[in-house]
């Protein structure tokens, strides 16, 4: 305990107290091999959460209390067999995750959102708030970046759609991308940025940094800062917004927005930064404009009809994602936003999602269909790209 030791050190100590300890009777060499990592885990890595990131087949892990693990596996929340050997022990690893993204969690703090090495999203949550013991929520991301061509392999959507967001992205439309909680808009918003030429400068802004721009040199990666213990110095996404329009960027692509950033947000599309990307939750296409109506005000007072040209002046195209009763990610429905009239957004949908129903099948199976042709052909021809 005196001195840093190697894993493989570790593990001979692990070894000798295994044969040697008195209480340990007969084990097979299964268990034996069980035991050993599961040792090495407590002491090394992560305990009882170092099996469950290490598979890929899970998606997502929900701690509620140090003895109470759910995981999604296969788009299925299902509970684990294993636990924490107390309230201590999980505290004690929420501490060693927030600390790795220069993140603050206690009982003042309560709430703090991190990140793990590879990505993954945390969320944890801490008593007084949390009843029942510590909370942990983590969303894994795949240990590959998923791509357009792996997504188009999954059934996330077809080659030609494909072909046709790449289009818009080269001629720098702004998009929006849309879903529910775990529909996958992050992941999609990865493989959309790939289409964006190398040459651009990137600037990207996130609550935890996930986006993994590949092949990007002039790019700038930015990550919002909570508040201090006596909550101040908070960094926000608007105040990020805000200072990457000073840095001549190219594109800026925000992570999330979902809350009044949603005015910066759209300043910036609406002030020469064509071709910015970002992601928002909504139940549609639809609510996504009305969410964004509602984030608007919450940061300026305005007119709703000022607003909603706002919108319609900044948003080109929204890109709704659904999950499926089978657990599947699907592009749902890609809508156009084609300007005002009788003082509403106008959207016209461009690809909408359609079943084929079949007896017996339990998974979801359809195809994109083409509903009318993009309108705005402007920037595809400015992009030389018609």
């Amino acid at each position: 305990m005196s001195q840093e030791i190697i894993d493989e050190k570790v593990l001979e100590l692990i070894d000798r107290s295994l044969l040697e300890h008195p209480d340990i009777g007969y084990v097979s060499l299964e268990g034996r091999i069980r035991l050993r990592k599961e040792l090495f885990n407590a002491v090394r890595r992560m305990d009882v959460l170092s099996d469950l990131l290490e598979d890929d087949s899970i998606t997502e892990i929900m701690i509620n209390g140090y003895d109470q693990i759910f995981v999604e596996k296969d788009g299925r929340i299902q509970s684990f067999s294993q636990s924490f050997e107390s309230e201590d022990r999980l505290a004690s690893i929420i501490q060693q995750i927030v600390a790795g993204c220069n993140r603050l969690v206690n009982e003042a703090v309560p709430i703090v959102d991190a990140r793990l090495p590879d990505g993954s999203r945390v969320n944890v949550v801490l008593p007084p708030v949390a009843l029942d013991g510590p909370t942990m929520t983590i969303r894994k991301f795949p240990k590959e970046k998923m791509t357009m061509e792996r997504l188009i392999e999954l059934g996330a959507l077809d080659e030609e759609t494909a072909g046709f967001l790449k289009l818009l992205v080269k001629a720098r439309y702004n998009i929006f991308v849309s879903g529910g909680t775990g529909a996958g808009k992050t992941t999609f918003l990865n493989a959309l940025s790939d289409y964006i030429p190398k040459t651009e400068r990137i600037i990207t802004i996130e609550d935890s940094a996930e986006l993994q721009l590949r092949d990007v040199e002039n790019l700038v990666r930015m990550e919002t800062r909570n508040s201090n213990v006596e909550g101040e110095n908070a960094i926000t996404i608007r105040d990020l917004i805000k200072a990457s329009l000073r840095m001549r960027p190219d594109r800026v692509i925000v992570g999330e927005v979902r809350d009044s950033a949603a005015i910066d947000m759209l300043t910036a599309m609406n002030t020469g930064h064509d071709g910015s990307l970002s992601t928002g939750h909504a139940n549609s296409a639809y609510d996504m404009i009305t969410r964004l109506e509602s984030m608007v005000l919450m940061g300026i007072e305005l007119p709703m009809e000022a607003v909603r040209r706002q919108i319609a002046s900044a948003v080109d195209i929204i890109i709704h994602l659904g999950r499926l009763r089978d657990g599947s990610r699907k592009v749902t429905e890609i809508c156009e936003v084609t300007g005002i009239e009788n003082g509403q957004v106008q959207l016209t949908s461009l690809y909408e999602f359609e079943e084929q129903a079949e007896k017996g099948r339990k998974t979801v199976q359809g195809y994109l269909k083409k509903k009318a042709a993009l309108q705005n052909k402007e920037k595809l021809k400015r992009a030389g790209l018609e």
